[in-house]
């Protein structure tokens, strides 16, 4: 007798779709560099059970109506974008419960002084920001973010009285290299009118507290800047944060007779640690 089964969950959507956008003024021009990620959940049981896709809005759709709101107007900060985005797909199909946009910007900074026309930029490294939005009809989530921020302090950086056992051979130490890419998600409670001005507070925040604390783990350099974002901004009730432990182990340079005092190193991509949390306010709050 057949196995009884059901759907327990089901979305589909389309990934990868990438946008660039120039907006024109006059001499000075802004660019927008996006990945857009867009996912439905909702009434599909039957497309993935009997093959019925009158409910299914091809993914193509959805790739084409990016490129039409784009267009259509300037995009603004990535959070209002994503939120045009899914109030656009919940106006015209009733089917959907949910829906999820993602967004990934690189980050291009205008070159240009001197009175020369601001139409040439340069990317800001690795460093991207992020927003996902996600609306069912009855409420929005708007979570912002950063990630591969790059950071590195050369000292104020411990790692000593851990755990050991047999197979421990970490040596402790009270002055290490401290090197990560910061990934960081917040969500607001309300978001205002100027996300670009809050976003870019947050992240200073976040790079501030890294340069000034005395970090006894990257676990502890973690809460420190999370912790400072929840103080500071009553909008956001929960930050994650991701910071990957990027190793610079000490060269011995003894076998050519020099010491080594703390100042040459070799980067080790992989392994690497691997520390997050999750801080929210207390209910109370």
């Amino acid at each position: 007798m057949p196995a009884s089964i059901q759907l327990s969950e089901c979305s589909y959507g389309k990934t990868g779709v990438r946008l660039v956008k120039v907006e024109r003024h006059g001499a000075r021009h802004e660019m927008k560099d996006l990945r857009v990620e867009i996912q439905f959940f909702g009434a599909f049981d039957a497309a993935y059970s009997e093959g019925d896709n009158r409910l299914i809005l091809p993914t193509d759709t959805m790739k084409n109506t990016v490129y039409v709101l784009a267009g259509q107007a300037a995009i603004g900060e990535i959070e209002y974008f994503g939120m045009r985005l899914a109030n656009h797909f919940l106006e015209r199909n009733a089917q959907l419960a949910k829906v999820r946009i993602s967004i990934v910007e690189k980050l291009w900074q205008a070159i240009g002084c001197n009175g020369r026309p601001q139409d040439s930029f340069r990317l800001l490294g690795s460093e991207l920001r992020t927003a996902v939005v996600e609306d069912n009809r009855s409420e929005t989530s708007i979570r912002a973010g950063v990630a591969d921020l790059a950071v590195l302090k050369t000292s104020r950086s411990a790692f000593a009285n851990f755990l050991r056992d047999e197979y421990t051979t970490l040596r402790e130490t009270q002055d290490r290299l401290l090197s990560s890419n910061v990934s960081a998600q917040w969500s607001y409670k309300s978001l205002g009118q100027d996300a670009a001005t809050t976003w870019q507070a947050v992240r200073c925040v976040l790079l501030d507290v890294f340069a000034a604390h005395e970090s006894r783990s990257v676990q502890h350099t973690l809460y420190a800047m999370g912790r400072a974002v929840l103080d500071r901004f009553a909008c956001i009730d929960e930050i994650k944060l991701s910071m990957p432990n990027r190793h610079c182990q000490l060269v011995d340079l003894s076998p050519f007779k020099m010491e080594n005092p703390n100042e040459v190193f070799v980067p080790i991509d992989e392994p690497s640690g691997l520390i997050e949390a999750v801080l929210q306010r207390c209910a109370s709050e």
